[in-house]
């Protein structure tokens, strides 16, 4: 693969390594919006036409690289974290589609961020064929990429979380683990990620960075041609777990599991606790914040789509919220956890038609409208923190926005302290600002700050600074 050895030449022609943890962080507008294994050619029209006008500032793809084609399965979605080659032919679609998806989406201001997979490669012990057209003989031999020798062997299984080198030796559900201790993997694991820096891809999602030790980690960025916003997957486990998320602090971001996970705690139970929200997890200039991703969506550990409205007010407040950089699912419809995507017979994805397979979650207006109030409110404390006690909430973002949150079956009906100027609002939960005016209700806010509510059960309402009608 003649793109491989100029990739990785271009790697080792470097002229000085970046020094590890150079991973810059997100600016300007930073919500991530992770368009799950959608097709190159959908997301490049869904950041002109959505996610530049609604102040997204940058989308996740998933995996760009060649993976197994597992037909015999169904095509099931984690087909693509099994990387058969680093050639850009996959499932969501080829180099030339990829490049331009990239292109488009920085015309519209948002950036792209690939999701990486530097652990192992495939699981398929018999060896397969790609969607790039190529095929392997075993899940240890990649023609012109890696031999048995680039593999930790002989092989072992990831089971015991409690041992270090159980978790970053071993196999991950039998996927093939690779030594990214050797110079030779990480040369070439670099010279992917730096191929993709020179189409203009901006970042990397890890995945199961916590399977790799921090040091590898840190070699693999040193070879990298540029600074990337790197954020990497290390959940959050037990305290007698030998590998915790600080460790990889000097390496990028961290995607906070224990976000999800806490506000789907609270917001089936007692949201009124959510005053100090984040406390105790990684820092907020580490920490990449999420409802939920395609894992916990199918293990059930965050809400999701499948929870209706709960899930909407759960993203509200996670973009209301003064923590970390908020990352939003879209994903496809599902039942079963192995589904695929909408997809032809050969496996590639079908044109993304939201409703028909596709729930789009990032399109809704509670969500798509919170992303501008988090770019209007950035900077700002937690502010005039108000609750019933139980589930309803209300806060303000110091003088430049207000949401109130109602999880309960009656009327949140209260006059409360917004923190905001006097004036007209816009309530952007429920209509969009244009030509001055509001396409849905509006908030008054009196001389001293004060504005009278009155919140439907299981909504909510949002003004900003932003968004004052004249």
């Amino acid at each position: 693969m003649a793109w491989l050895g100029a990739a990785v030449a271009a790697a080792s022609a470097v002229p000085a390594a970046l020094p590890a943890g150079t991973a810059t962080a997100a600016t300007d507008n930073d919500t991530i919006v992770q368009l799950f294994e959608w097709p190159w050619a959908s997301v490049a029209s869904e950041c002109t036409n959505v996610l530049g006008p609604k102040g997204y500032g940058a989308v996740q793809v998933s995996p760009p690289a060649s993976s197994a084609s597992l037909p015999d399965k169904g095509h099931p979605w984690w087909e693509v974290y099994q990387p058969n080659s680093y050639a850009l032919n996959s499932r969501m679609g080829n180099r030339e589609e990829f490049q331009n998806m990239v292109a488009t989406c920085h015309a519209a201001g948002v950036k792209v961020y690939a999701d990486a997979v530097l652990n192992h490669m495939t699981g398929q012990d018999g060896g397969g064929t790609g969607y790039d057209g190529t095929s392997f003989p075993d899940k240890y031999d990649y023609p012109n990429l890696y031999t048995k020798d680039d593999f930790h062997q002989p092989p072992c299984t990831v089971n015991n979380y409690t041992d270090a080198h159980n978790v970053q030796f071993c196999e991950l559900e039998g996927l093939a683990d690779l030594k990214t201790e050797s110079d030779g993997v990480r040369t070439k694991l670099a010279g992917y990620l730096n191929d993709l820096e020179s189409l203009g891809v901006d970042g990397f999602r890890l995945d199961a960075a916590k399977h790799i030790p921090v040091d590898d980690i840190a070699a693999i960025e040193g070879k990298l041609g540029k600074p990337a916003f790197i954020y990497q997957e290390v959940s959050a486990g037990g305290s007698g777990d030998a590998v915790q998320p600080n460790q990889y602090e000097p390496t990028g971001s961290l995607l906070e599991f224990r976000f999800g996970r806490g506000l789907k705690s609270a917001f089936q139970g007692s949201i009124a606790g959510l005053s100090d929200f984040g406390s105790g997890m990684e820092p907020s200039d580490k920490a990449v914040s999420f409802v939920d991703n395609h894992d916990t969506q199918r293990d059930g550990s965050t809400l999701s789509y499948k929870d209706g409205q709960q899930y909407v007010l759960a993203n509200i407040f996670a973009l209301g919220w003064n923590y970390g950089t908020p990352k939003v699912m879209s994903s496809y419809t599902f039942n079963g956890h192995d589904d695929s995507p909408p997809a032809g017979s050969d496996g590639k994805v079908s044109p993304v038609k939201c409703g028909s397979g596709w729930e789009c979650e990032h399109q809704k207006r509670p969500i798509a409208n919170m992303v501008g109030f988090h770019n209007a409110v950035r900077g700002t404390d937690v502010a005039n923190w108000w609750s019933n006690g139980n589930n309803q909430i209300a806060f303000s973002r110091g003088a430049k926005g207000f949401v109130a949150i109602n999880n309960e079956g009656g009327t949140l009906a209260q006059t409360l302290q917004t923190g905001l100027p006097a004036g007209t609002y816009c309530d952007v939960i429920h209509g969009d600002l244009g030509n001055g005016g509001c396409t849905g209700p509006t908030v008054t806010v009196g001389p001293d700050g004060k504005a009278q509510l009155s919140v439907n059960a299981s909504d909510a309402v949002a003004i900003h600074a932003g968004a004052k009608v004249s």
